[in-house]
């Protein structure tokens, strides 16, 4: 059995109320030079959930002056990215040209497309104090039809995300439709990101999707006879009417949608054909694809060549 993911059988009798799980996953901590991320997607046992392919929990991390965040110009093909961040700020520079800078409760989106590269550093004022980071980086497949879209960047402020109150618990509509509200942010498929934080004792219950998951970002929280810590997901079962209790003070994100078919991976590759993979790989080692305009003296090289 995986130490990444395990089937929740293991763990309790399911006729004792654990039907709510299909599976529990555990992060692998993964270094990306300077900082250490939890990586619950994609892993050995579980590949996928919805058109969710890739699930980054970053921080928090806090970093003296002259540190932090630095990651240099990559490329990504035939997916979106999604950065959200809990605390501090970074600073988004992409190959069309985008320039933005993500604060706390902001979504940004990159639609990758046909190729796009992109660079994710943090602004001068903020590496040379004392500072802290922490949110979630995702990606999420781009259906067949829309894997060679012209590439695209869309930002979010926190102030035009749907926001509620849910019996008193504070629930952000992030991507998608829940609760009767819908987000402005820009799909491709039917996709759901849910973000909400319970105190102690609050309960929530679940919106629905073909396939969903939850992640608890920090806290402890019930569901069923089910106890689930921070830093887990939770493959949830088809069941409606899921509901999660917090034993203690809780944030959780909920990720879900409909399943877009399967998807090759190769670094920062991603598309449902493996020859796309394999043009894109060779593409980026002969230097062909654009630069990120007033980031362009560094790029991280595809990983199986020499470090320059």
């Amino acid at each position: 059995m995986s130490n990444e993911s395990q089937n929740v059988e293991a763990l309790c009798d399911i006729e004792a109320g654990c039907g709510a799980i299909d599976q529990l996953v555990y992060p692998k901590d993964k270094d990306l030079g300077g900082f250490t991320v939890r990586r619950a997607l994609p892993n050995q046992a579980l590949k996928s959930v919805g058109p969710w392919i890739f699930f980054d929990h970053m921080g928090p991390a806090s970093f003296p002056a002259g540190e932090g965040v630095n990651v240099r110009p990559h490329p990504h093909i035939n997916i979106s990215t999604v950065t959200y961040l809990f605390a501090g700020e970074i600073l988004h520079r992409d190959s069309i040209g985008s320039v933005q800078a993500i604060k706390p409760g902001d979504l940004n989106l990159m639609v990758t497309g046909s190729g796009m590269v992109h660079s994710e550093r943090e602004p001068d004022e903020v590496r040379n104090s004392v500072h802290s980071v922490h949110g979630l980086q995702l990606w999420l497949a781009l259906p067949e039809a829309h894997e060679e879209t012209e590439p695209a960047f869309y930002h979010y402020p926190a102030a035009i995300l749907p926001k509620l109150s849910i019996d008193g618990v504070a629930v952000s509509v992030m991507i998608g439709t829940a609760y009767g509200v819908t987000s402005p942010t820009k799909t491709f498929s039917s996709t759901l990101y849910i973000e909400a934080k319970l105190n102690a004792g609050q309960s929530l219950t679940l919106p629905t999707a073909d396939e969903r998951a939850l992640y608890v970002v920090s806290g402890e929280i019930a569901l069923k006879d089910a106890l689930v810590k921070n830093h887990t997901m939770v493959v949830l079962s088809a069941a409606e009417g899921i509901v999660i209790k917090a034993k203690t003070a809780s944030q959780i994100a909920l990720i879900g949608g409909s399943n877009v078919g399967h998807r090759y991976i190769d670094w920062n590759f991603v598309s449902s054909k493996q020859a796309r993979i394999d043009s894109a790989k060779q593409q980026w080692i002969a230097r062909e694809f654009p630069s990120v305009p007033g980031d362009d003296k560094e790029y991280i090289p595809y990983p199986s060549l020499p470090k320059s």
